[in-house]
């Protein structure tokens, strides 16, 4: 006969008499439970009263089942086992979860997808899912675990950290046979190709032409772009020059696919920096080491000469 679910003692008493029975020993059985000795054994006289029996004969140095205690003890321990199974396949599971990051579209295409692979290969065992998005999202809401954000340091949300801040000067493929950019006569021969993703004066050739006195230029022809790594991908097509993001087309100015094209004067400076967001401020073990590997490449992306 079985009784109802309701009278079943607590699983703490349960699990405390389990871990005694294991060792026979209610010292052992505290340091398995991270207890102390005397925690195991209100627990053991507990469950006991709950029971109205006794489950073990005590002596000065020793004990051992009743029979009663020792036919609780084979169902219990069976029970228990199984409950630590279960509870250890879900964690499993839990564990290769994938880890999700989310970013703009040109971050996750022009600088966190060439590095990815360097990731992948040390740490084989987690999965990453990208999620490029230009919008802000709620990275708790969407159920999300890291967010890269783009704006100015001064806004960025509480507990976000400094990856790396932005330097934009004038990029062309090699194939336009351009060394720099010094004359206005080189602009009104030459296709601009403008990024309108973000209205900064840094961004708009107006602005720049303006910085070098050559406000007056017009050039000879303009392509305009609402994401940058479509810009980017036009530049290294030779289909004109553009306004680079150094910290992102690095590896693109090291291979020579781009080159950077001195000016006369400083152009409008960039006050926005990338940032990373985490959303659970002890994120699990996958999770931190995404973290701390973006971190580290930021550190290199950050130290680098412009």
């Amino acid at each position: 006969m079985s009784i109802n679910l309701a009278r079943i003692p607590s699983v703490d008493l349960l699990r405390g008499f389990v871990a005694v029975g294991r060792r026979m020993s209610i010292t052992l059985a505290a340091g398995d439970l991270f207890l102390t000795q005397s925690a195991v054994s209100r627990q053991i006289h507990s469950l006991e009263m709950a029971l109205g029996i006794k489950l073990f004969e005590r002596s000065h140095r020793s004990i051992r089942f009743t029979a009663e205690g020792e036919r609780l003890y084979l169902a219990a321990d069976s029970a228990m086992q199984l409950l630590q199974d279960a509870l250890g396949a879900l964690e499993d599971n839990l564990r290769r979860r994938p880890v999700t990051i989310t970013a703009s579209i040109g971050f996750v295409g022009l600088w966190l997808l060439p590095r990815l692979g360097a990731f992948q290969a040390q740490h084989p065992e987690i999965e990453v899912r990208l999620s490029a998005n230009n919008q802000i999202v709620d990275v708790r809401k969407d159920g999300l675990d890291i967010a890269i954000r783009y704006g100015q340091e001064s806004g960025m949300p509480a507990g976000a950290k400094r990856l790396f801040g932005e330097t934009i000067f004038p990029v062309a493929h090699p194939s336009l046979g351009l060394t720099c950019l010094d004359s206005p006569t080189l602009i009104e021969q030459s296709t601009l190709l403008e990024f309108e993703g973000d209205p900064s004066a840094w961004w708009q050739w107006d602005s720049w032409l303006e910085s070098q006195g050559w406000a007056g230029a017009k050039p000879k022809g303009i392509l305009r772009f609402n994401l940058y790594d479509q810009l980017i991908h036009a530049t290294i097509a030779g289909q004109g020059i553009a306004l680079g993001r150094g910290q992102l087309i690095s590896p693109m100015l090291a291979d020579g696919r781009l080159v950077a094209l001195p000016t006369p004067r400083p152009g409008p400076k960039s006050n926005k920096v990338y940032s990373i967001i985490q959303r659970d401020p002890a994120p699990s073990r996958q999770v931190q080491m995404l973290i701390d590997w973006i971190q580290a490449e930021a550190r290199v992306t950050d130290s680098a000469p412009e």
